[in-house]
């Protein structure tokens, strides 16, 4: 496996722009350089230590601030309840909480939540939440009776345990922004995994690209990646075949045949509708396949079916944590620390986030 180290500051890994504000900008930044919010402390949830430990280690490489991950201690009782006590004082302090939501995901998610009560009962002067992972975004509908709007819920969850804001990666449905009532910053991978991708392009290790979303759920986002790497659109399609409870993948609309593809999604559980969507292209006469995503949540079926999968290679980021020894020679892992420790330095500072995305 190649992990690749976005240590270039001459622009932020993920972002579209130099993180240096504008001439214009400077005074601006001195000003809110006071950090109103008190000094900055970053915790790092036993889900996220390695991705946490990125973050802190990017925010002291471009800025004065001279941080550690925050001390606490965790336990399990035999009762399975967790117990968490802060080892060091945030009272009045800017605290970030990285804790994404990995296998177990609801004993990393309750974690989460209490350690979330111990920063506010130590009377943190506000508590930014950053989930890279957030589990549960797929329901975030009634597609059917008597069901719960589960993402509804979480957001619920960590609003009532005393969260002010939160940041997270490239959320399944964009809507889910709209269930939270603090401020948040939603942020996409995909300008760090397109960079990847336009390397290999403009280096002329990639010729004839087509991207090709994985199903239609998927157009828009597909249609994101396409202009941004300027090669053409296809789509591959599902269906459900005989009542059957998932649907599978049936035909491709667009041109593949001689192409090399790029297949895109936002996450990997099982990965049996990439190995659906590898099967038909390769019907339609595609070359050499590759497949980007953001989110690893991968089952024990994943990790099989990939490694059975004829692919050229396999992108993707660190917003969930993958076993070194059950990665592939063509898994490629693209950090997302520096994306999340500019955002949260920009937080912390009253400056625009928006302005890394030219927006």
């Amino acid at each position: 496996m190649k992990q690749m180290q976005m240590t270039d500051l001459v622009k932020v890994p993920g972002a579209k722009f130099h993180p240096e504000p504008p001439a214009g900008e400077q005074e601006e930044l001195q000003l809110s350089s006071t950090m109103r919010f008190g000094s900055m402390k970053v915790f790092c949830g036993s889900a996220s230590q390695g991705l946490g430990g990125e973050i802190v280690d990017y925010i002291c490489s471009i800025s004065e601030y001279n941080i550690k991950p925050g001390a606490y201690t965790r336990a399990v009782f035999s009762n399975e309840n967790i117990f968490i006590k802060l080892e060091e004082s945030v009272r009045g302090k800017d605290v970030y909480l990285v804790q994404t939501m990995a296998s177990p995901v609801h004993d990393n998610f309750m974690e989460m939540l209490i350690m979330i009560d111990a920063l506010k009962r130590d009377s943190a002067w506000r508590i930014n939440l950053v989930v890279p992972y957030m589990s549960y975004t797929r329901s975030d509908q009634k597609d059917q009776p008597r069901v719960p709007i589960s993402a509804r819920l979480v957001a619920n969850m960590i609003e009532t345990a005393g969260v002010d804001r939160y940041m997270t990666v490239d959320l399944h449905s964009g809507q889910i922004q709209g269930f939270f009532n603090i401020p948040g910053d939603a942020l996409t991978a995909l300008h760090l995994l397109s960079d990847y991708v336009l390397q290999k392009l403009r280096g002329g290790e990639l010729s004839d690209l087509v991207v090709v979303a994985t199903d239609l759920g998927f157009a828009k986002k597909g249609r994101n990646w396409a202009q941004t790497l300027g090669v053409p659109l296809a789509f591959v399609e599902k269906r459900r075949v005989d009542n059957a409870e998932n649907p599978r993948a049936l035909s491709l609309i667009g041109d593949v045949e001689g192409k090399n593809v790029l297949l895109v999604d936002d996450e990997v559980n099982t990965a049996g509708s990439i190995v659906e969507a590898v099967n038909v292209v390769r019907e339609h006469g595609a070359r050499d396949v590759l497949f980007a995503f953001t989110h690893p949540f991968f089952s024990e079926a994943a990790y099989e079916r990939f490694a059975s999968l004829d692919l050229r290679e396999i992108i993707f980021t660190n917003t969930l944590p993958v076993p070194s020894e059950k990665t592939l020679p063509n898994m490629t892992v693209l950090s997302i620390a520096p994306l999340l420790g500019e955002v949260i330095l920009r937080a912390h500072e009253g400056r625009s986030v928006g302005a890394l995305f030219n927006e």
